[in-house]
């Protein structure tokens, strides 16, 4: 089954200043998504930082999120890597826990060429087949776009391909993405009533993770409330670190995730700390 509706892009649980994966939490995480509202996750991505862990730690993680996924809820697993050979790894292990998903951003610091960029992902989709794959796009973090162009040559080449999440802004940066036959997910939160009235099918939030009952109804009811509210998040938490927020907020909800992120990344400072639970009690 494809992904639909409203996806989180979950913050990854971590314990002793990020230097560990913390096994206890992940299922009161996903509790708490679905009670929320959200109708699945992407284990791993940006919010997830999933590029700072570890090979082992991306399956054990993966795995966590699969086998504490309620019924209907579904798991998305971001297999993105530096390598081809670690991509189709990660992509293939997916599969075998029986994910939902897969997705996959373009590498970052290489800008590969059009048939780089279609061999990466081609090796990627097939690793996981029949399992549904979505191409990542996210120009900021990969360092360069994937060329529509690409995408359409690898629909025409791989039978998984379903669509993409593309967290790029403005809107008419994602625009060129909506194309007919294959799902798109925003992942910008203040641009998803402008995707969802082009056609969009849902999108995939950040903000979420910790705040899912409002993007369940930015998505589900259009929600002209939860679109002010999505913006003057995104806007008060400009210049703080989001993943050490999110988690912040998630244990201010009572949910047992500790506020640790893998280094280079940071937590907050104390003057931070306050705005972002200021902004969690609006």
């Amino acid at each position: 089954m494809s992904l639909h509706g409203a996806i989180a892009a979950a913050v990854t649980p971590m314990r002793d200043g990020g230097r560990a994966l913390d096994g206890d939490a992940f299922g009161p995480l996903v509790g708490f998504l679905a009670v929320g509202g959200i109708d699945g996750l992407l284990a791993m991505g940006t919010t997830g930082e999933g590029v700072l862990l570890s090979l082992a730690e991306r399956r054990w993680a993966a795995e966590r999120f699969v086998e504490a996924r309620p019924p209907g809820f579904q798991v998305a697993v971001h297999c993105g890597a530096q390598t081809t050979h670690e991509t189709a790894a990660l992509a293939a292990h997916a599969q075998e826990i029986e994910a939902d998903a897969v997705a996959v951003i373009a590498p970052p610091y290489y800008p590969l060429d059009d048939e780089e960029l279609f061999l990466h992902l081609r090796s990627a989709a097939s690793a996981c087949a029949p399992l549904p794959f979505y191409v990542y796009e996210f120009a900021a973090r990969s360092g360069y776009p994937i060329p529509v162009a690409v995408i359409e040559r690898l629909r025409s080449d791989v039978t998984n391909l379903r669509g993409l999440k593309v967290s790029d802004r403005p809107w008419p940066a994602v625009a060129p993405y909506l194309l007919e036959g294959l799902d798109l997910f925003v992942g910008s939160e203040p641009i998803v009533l402008e995707g969802l009235e082009a056609g969009a099918t849902g999108a995939v939030s950040g903000l979420a993770t910790a705040f899912p009952e409002t993007v369940a109804k930015l998505v589900h009811d259009r929600d002209p409330a939860a679109h002010e509210r999505v913006v003057a998040l995104r806007e008060g938490l400009t210049g703080i670190p989001f993943h050490a927020a999110m988690k912040t907020v998630l244990g201010a909800r009572g949910v047992p995730v500790r506020e640790d992120v893998r280094a280079p990344l940071r937590g907050l400072t104390e003057p931070e700390r306050a705005t972002v639970l200021a902004l969690r009690a609006r």
